[in-house]
Order: structure tokens, then sequence, then C-alpha cells
């Protein structure tokens, strides 16, 4: 190692004062898809995403869940979703479930370090009582929504609102589009913020998740997009876009961004029969396949040695917490599944990491993938990867193209080996060819399934009904 790089490493071994942490910002994207941004794109029009990123450290192997509550899952608690009992599809409205509240969470840990901490967005960890809810978990305030797939400008999932200010049901923003109405929350902390602490801010935006709605503006951006509802999701690209680009410059307002870390990635990739696009990148969101589990991220600011564009190094969704809390200056635990990439990152050296679980579930007939691991450079399937399967370009067609849907099989077969390092597209199925392989992957993943909670996916409660509660999702009946 030279020398330059040894003193990096002993000057950030030190102890920081609360003065020197840097302010952390986390954005997550909601089923963006690997190829829905300019720096992969030229198509897409993501002008304030494309500078952070170009100018920062573009992750091409980073891994996320199929799935946005288990990837959720990971990011709070650095734990494995199979080990939380989180890896079945996603917490529906109804459903008396929460991240266990035994894990505690990223910004707990931030709190011990002295960071205030906020946040905006989408939560879907679970909200049936309050000690699930993001305020009890770490978050000084919270401005946001519990579930997900509601209307971008009346917040309502079914009939009844998700919209919250800390614990009070957020009456008097309909028809302001969600993305705005964050981006302005978040703009308003920063100029509010004491620059004597550190800030964390956890910006996981609605964008640009389903259903598909944007202020027709951001639409007329791509008149060369001939299918409406591709145009419609480009145009929520954009909108989202503009929203990390006012959040960026209120903190350059303030004085705050020369002294801030910003980690952007999707929460899993983009759903293709929802006009999102992870070319050349195979299948999508619900499936294991590459296009479903390598997320879009990035990373950029303070405490990066900025040597180069992209980092290779194998990170997963469950090491952001260790990572970002080894940003901040602390000691991350030792006792979860993630593990710190701040090193690795900011000095270019190799990941720690060499495997992880893409999913193990055997809840009864899963619909996302069923099970998979990731040992080196080889990638080995059991079974039902979810769908659709296929490789896609932009749905740029008038009409909505077919795309091709894998048949459900239960149980370990078929079984799938790829060399994802030198075949990232899946293309080159290895599995016969290299049976012994296949033996030595399965043999690593029956020692994690040991280990596996089994999934907590309850019947839906009527006490949840938001009738109760005024008409509003609220906590209080678990």
């Amino acid at each position: 190692m030279e020398l330059r790089q040894l003193c990096a490493l002993f000057l950030f071994s030190l102890p920081l004062s609360s003065a020197q942490r840097p302010n952390i910002v986390f954005i997550v994207a909601d089923d963006l898809g690997w190829n829905d941004v300019g720096f992969r794109n030229p198509d897409m029009k993501t002008p304030n995403i494309d500078q952070l990123a170009t100018e920062g450290i573009i992750f091409e192997n980073a891994y996320v869940q199929p799935l946005c509550s288990p990837s959720r899952t990971a990011f709070m608690s650095g734990m494995f979703p199979f080990h939380a009992g989180m890896q079945h599809l996603v917490v529906g409205p109804p459903q008396a479930v929460c991240v266990p509240l035994n894990y505690t969470f990223l910004p707990q840990e931030l709190k011990k370090l002295g960071y205030a901490t906020h946040m905006i967005g989408k939560w879907h960890l679970g909200f049936c009582k309050w000690e699930c809810t993001p305020t009890y978990r770490g978050f000084d305030t919270f401005f946001g929504y519990y579930n997900a797939a509601e209307d971008y400008f009346h917040h309502n999932v079914g009939r009844y609102l998700d919209y919250r200010d800390n614990q009070l049901p957020a009456r008097n923003y309909s028809g302001e589009y969600s993305a705005f109405t964050f981006a302005q929350r978040a703009v308003d902390i920063i100029h509010r913020h004491n620059v004597s602490q550190p800030l964390f801010m956890y910006l996981p935006y609605q964008n640009v998740h389903g259903p598909i709605e944007v202020p027709q503006k951001y639409e007329d951006m791509y008149p060369s997009v001939r299918n409406e509802g591709r145009r419609k999701y480009c145009g929520m690209v954009s909108a989202l876009d503009e929203a990390v680009g006012n959040v960026t410059k209120a903190l350059k307002e303030r004085g705050l961004f020369e002294n801030t870390l910003i980690l952007f990635t999707a929460d899993n990739g983009g759903p293709i029969e929802v006009y999102a696009n992870n070319w050349p990148l195979r299948g999508g969101k619900h499936t294991i396949w590459e296009g479903g589990t390598r997320g879009t991220s990035f990373m950029y600011g303070a405490g990066l040695q900025k040597t180069r564009t992209t980092y290779d190094g194998m990170i997963h969704a469950v090491d952001w917490k260790s990572t970002l809390v080894s940003a901040a200056g602390g000691t991350p635990e030792t006792d979860i599944d993630g593990m710190s990439h701040w090193d690795s990152i900011r000095n270019g050296l190799p990941s720690s990491r060499t495997e992880f679980i893409y999913n193990i579930d055997d809840f009864e007939v899963p619909r996302e993938g069923h099970a998979g691991i990731r040992v080196g450079d080889y990638k080995l399937i059991l079974g039902y990867p979810g769908g659709p399967d296929g490789w896609h370009r932009p749905m740029n067609r008038t009409e909505d193209d077919k795309y091709e849907q894998t048949v459900y099989t239960e149980g370990d077969e078929p079984v799938h080996l790829f060399n994802i390092r030198e075949d990232p597209t899946e293309h080159n199925d290895l599995a016969q060819q290299m049976p012994d392989m296949v033996a030595k992957l399965r043999a690593r993943f029956e020692e994690y399934k040991k280990t596996m909670v089994p999934a907590n996916f309850p019947e839906p409660d009527p006490a949840s009904d938001p009738r109760k509660y005024g008409d509003v999702w609220s906590p209080g009946w678990c």
C-alpha cells in the first residue's frame, strides 16, 4: 500500500469530533431501474443525479433485495431479511408485523455519535404499533408514509390516508406531488439545522414506484417516447432528479455540502412490466436475476478519495449500515450480517465481502425469487427465480411490449449457475458443465439455510381497519 494511503487510513482511524463528523444523506429511489439514469442511458434526463454519480463513485456490484420491505430491512438493521423473518414479499397495510424490535436501526447508531436524525418518505417496515414506527426507531422527526403504492397527489392507500408528520396525520397536502413535498421538507430541515451538530437525513422517495403519476411538464420532457406509460415513468425519474437537486442546492446554501456524504441507491431492480428498464441485465423487480437485485447506486462527497469513477467490489444492502457508521467515525456492530466497506470504497481497495444470499424464502408459493447465493464470481439459483424473465430494452413503442414470464415451479429445481464476473447478463448457464461448482455453492447455501428465520407473513388483521382511526392508516392495533 502506498504511503499516502497508509496516512489516510491512519487519519481516518482517529476519533472524530462532532464538528468533524460528515453530514450523511441517504437517498433511496423506489423501483428505479438499472438503465433508468442518464449516466447509463443518455435518453434519461437526470442532470443532478448524473453529476453526483460521475463526480462521485458509481457502484457496479452493489446488491439489494428483489422487493421493497426486505431491502429496507437490510438498510436499517444490517441483517439479511431471512434472518429477520422479512424475506417474503412486502409488509401489507393490514398485517401485524414489523422488523423485530430487538434490532438497532441505523439512525439509533448515528444518534450515539451525536447526529440529528430525520426521515422523509417511505417507511414500509411495519406500523401496527407505535414502537415499530420511525420516531420510535431512532429518527428525531418523520414526514412520510408507512405503506406503499399510494397516490402521489392524494396520498391514499385504497381509500384511506397514509401521510404522517411525526405522529400526526398530515391532511393538508392533497394535490401536492409527493416528491416536491418531501424535497421541500428536506430543504426546511437543512435550513433550520444546528450546524454544530452532524446531520443524518434518510430520504426514501416515493418515486418511481407505481402508480405511474407525474405532473404533465415532466412527461412532456420525453416527446420521443411513444409509449404513454414509459413516457410518464421517465417523467417521474426526472421529477425525482429535480427533487434531489433541490436538496443538494439547500445543502450548498447552508454551507453543509462540502462536509456531506451522499449515498444514493435503488431499493430493488425496476419492474419491467411497469415501464422500468434494467437493460442489459436479466429480469427485474420480484426476481433474483441480476436485473432485480443489482441496484443503481453511488456515493458522493465527504471522505472519499476521488481517484476513480467506479467501484467494482461486491457490496450488499446489509452493508450500508456498517459502512455509514464507519464513515461517521463510529464502530460498527459485530453481531449483524453487514460489514463496513468504508475504507475499501474511499481508498479503492478490494471488497471484504466474498459472498451473500440473494434470498431464502420457503413460504407457501413465493411470488418472488425463491433461493440464490453468490460466492466469489459464481451465482447459484435454486428453483423459481421470480418473474418476469428475459432481457428488455426500454419500452418506447406505442403499445406495451410483451415480456417473457417464467412458469412457477416449487422446490429447488431447476438449478442455474452463472459466472457473474464474466457473464453479468446471465446468458450462459453453467449448471450442467460445472456440477462440482453447483455442489459447492449448494452446500454453502444449506449452511445459511440452517440459520433462516421463518417468514413472518400473517393474515390480514381486521383490527387495522383505518375507519377506526378517522380514515387514516394508523398504529395502535397489535
